[in-house]
């Protein structure tokens, strides 16, 4: 490991903790924290919700996929670039309309619950139950990416490499907050981007250009460039359906949130849209041409979710290394920290605060946050200390648990009046054991990701159990009517 790759990711790890004390001095109460007091611009709240969204599978996961599988992979980005795309136009200004007139809600289950007119809590305490189940997974993937960077940089043994990732990421959420998550989350983000806009380009002169790069592939296995004779109608459609899981994911959906107006979000949804497909097409670039750089140096490459890696450290001198290598960690550490904070502010406001001590101050509410940020990633480190772990396949598992679970639920709630909360808890039930259960099943019409047949399963559900039972009321269906006068006046 020489010097400079070591001063300048020790640099950039610096400046992120550096980021999470000043905004502890700035974290006055829970809103602060968890939200950031809804004072974001739409610079921030574009590269903060692209950064978390795609986490370390965006230079491990994906890349690996592309390595691995050959263009076929690509699908994947046609789905997930559509399905942003959408969650951008047809969410995002609607939620921040809706939950600033709902009570102020701060938390996703805060919205569900205003939404539907619950008492009881049932329906705030079985949102809570999803996230603190499928983040769990979601956390120990990024810790497992966080892990092999260390490992593989540092030459660290697994078990260390994860207590250190784990240690630098909790810090700065546990000092800062939503406003150091979201800023850090906007660094990290452009330096992902440039470094997936730099890497893939290198490699490419390194090979000899694109065509020589493809005939390196077809000469080694020709079915690497066939995007659909190289799978099957089952997998295009599995590739694809990752797109829905936007619409249900708590991380992306309280950046909506925190705008500081709604009247800014298309600037953010033109940001975030440049962002994610520049970086997006430089991480397919990235595995699939890494693999003709990798047979034409005659490199043994064990494990493909380390072809950024690999590359980063062969092919650039080591200062640009360094900071190639804190890109990994900023895509890991952007991710984490943003569900360790949703985590956290669902157990504080929504078990603590609501059903716990209703009397608790701004600043118990602020420190028992803090706690639960410790407390989950602790859990999730647990879960992490399998080596063998896949990062695409634990991020695949949760991201179809947020979508199914939450996904045709966000759609409903701002588009139909009707929605009631017994649907609302039927459609978060049937989405999540949809998921579960299909995870489970292999084979045939089983092979298609889980995602899909739970975001059926889930809406099928929300629409037959709201006609059961009691009807929303007149208040209700006032708040929605107010809510779409609102979003139909000029911007």
């Amino acid at each position: 490991m020489e010097t400079p790759v070591i001063i300048s990711f020790a640099a950039y790890m610096i400046t992120m903790v550096a980021i999470g004390i000043y905004f502890y001095f700035e974290t006055d109460d829970l809103s602060d924290f968890v939200l950031g007091g809804r004072r974001l611009g739409p610079g921030v709240t574009a590269l903060s919700a692209g950064a978390s969204d795609m986490s370390g599978w965006l230079l491990l996961g994906l890349p690996g996929m592309m390595y691995t599988d050959g263009i076929v992979g690509s699908w994947i980005a046609v789905g997930l670039i559509v399905g942003a795309y959408l969650n951008w136009h047809y969410i995002a200004r609607p939620l921040r309309v809706y939950t600033h007139h709902l009570d102020d809600a701060i938390t996703i289950p805060d919205y569900f619950s205003n939404r539907f007119e619950d008492r009881t809590h049932l329906l705030r305490i079985v949102t809570a139950v999803v996230i603190l189940l499928f983040y769990t997974l979601y956390t120990s993937s990024g810790l497992v990416g966080g892990a092999k960077l260390f490992e593989a940089t540092f030459h660290l043994e697994y078990s260390t490499a994860l207590i250190v990732g784990s240690v630098i990421i909790v810090s700065y959420t546990f000092l800062g907050g939503y406003n150091a998550v979201s800023w850090t989350d906007f660094i990290q983000g452009i330096l992902m981007m440039l470094a997936l806009i730099v890497t893939p380009l290198v490699v490419i002169f390194h090979i000899g250009g694109i065509t020589e790069g493809l005939e390196i592939i077809r000469s080694a296995d020709p079915s690497k460039l066939d995007i659909i004779s190289g799978t099957s109608f089952i997998g295009i459609l599995s590739l694809l359906a990752w797109g829905l899981g936007y619409f249900g994911q708590p991380h992306i959906l309280v950046r909506f949130m925190s705008i500081r107006h709604e009247n800014e979000m298309e600037r953010a949804k033109t940001i975030g849209m440049s962002w994610m497909i520049l970086s997006i097409l430089g991480s397919l670039a990235v595995g699939f041409f890494g693999f003709a750089y990798v047979l034409s140096e005659g490199i043994d490459l064990h494990d493909s979710e380390k072809i950024f890696i690999t590359l980063s450290q062969l092919l650039f001198n080591p200062w640009i290394a360094g900071f190639l290598l804190a890109a990994i960690l900023a895509a890991i550490m952007s991710t984490i920290d943003s569900q360790l904070l949703v985590s956290s502010s669902v157990l504080t406001r929504d078990i603590y605060h609501v059903l716990l001590h209703k009397e608790a101050s701004d600043r118990e509410l602020v420190w028992v946050g803090r706690a639960t940020v410790i407390a989950i990633a602790l859990i999730a480190w647990y879960l992490s200390t399998d080596q063998n772990s896949s990062v695409l396949k634990l991020v695949a598992y949760a991201w179809a648990g947020f979508g199914a679970a939450f996904g045709p639920l966000v759609i409903l709630s701002l588009y139909n009046p009707n929605i009631t909360r017994l649907g609302a808890i039927a459609g978060m039930i049937a989405g999540s054991i949809t998921v579960i259960i299909w995870k489970q099943l292999e084979g045939g019409v089983f092979d298609v990701y889980e995602l899909l047949p739970g975001f059926v399963a889930a809406w099928v559900a929300i629409l037959v159990f709201s006609r059961i039972g009691k009807k929303s009321s007149s208040e209700s269906q006032r708040i929605f009517d107010e809510v779409q006068t609102r979003l139909s006046l000029p911007r």
